[in-house]
C-alpha cells in the first residue's frame, strides 16, 4: 500500500498525527477498527476514485500492493463527503477531474498506480 503524503481525512478520523500513524499502522498490519473507509486512486482508470472498507483487506486475496490510498474516513456517508471533496479541490485548482494526474504528478500518474 501506498499512502498520499497529504491524507484527505474524514470528519470523525482525528487530526492529530500521532492519531492518522497509528491508523496506518494498523490498517498495515491487518488490525484495523470497524467502519473505517479507505479512498483510494481507481486502479482500472474507469473511475477516478473508490472506496473500500478497511476491512476488506483482511481476505488475502485482495490486491493490497498497489493501492495507493489518498483519503480516510468513518462510516460510507464520511467515505463520500470526503471522495467528493477531493473530486471538487481538484476541479477548483486545475479545471478538469484528473484526480491521479492531480495527486499523483504528471510523471508519476502514467506508471500504472
Amino acid at each position: 500500500m501506498i499512502w498520499h503524503e497529504s491524507l484527505y481525512l474524514g470528519e470523525g478520523i482525528p487530526k492529530k498525527n500521532r492519531k492518522i500513524r497509528q491508523i496506518k499502522r494498523k490498517i498495515n498490519r491487518g488490525a484495523f477498527s470497524f467502519g473505517l473507509f479507505l479512498i483510494v486512486l481507481c486502479q482500472d482508470g474507469t473511475n477516478l476514485l473508490e472506496i473500500i472498507p478497511a476491512r476488506d483487506l483482511r481476505q488475502r486475496a485482495y490486491p493490497k500492493k498497489h493501492l495507493y490510498i489518498v483519503g480516510l474516513a468513518i462510516g460510507y456517508g464520511e467515505a463520500l463527503e470526503t471522495a467528493s471533496r477531493i473530486v471538487l479541490d481538484v476541479y477548483k485548482k486545475t479545471g478538469g477531474f484528473a484526480v491521479k494526474q492531480y495527486l499523483l504528478g504528471p510523471q508519476k500518474a502514467g506508471e500504472g498506480i
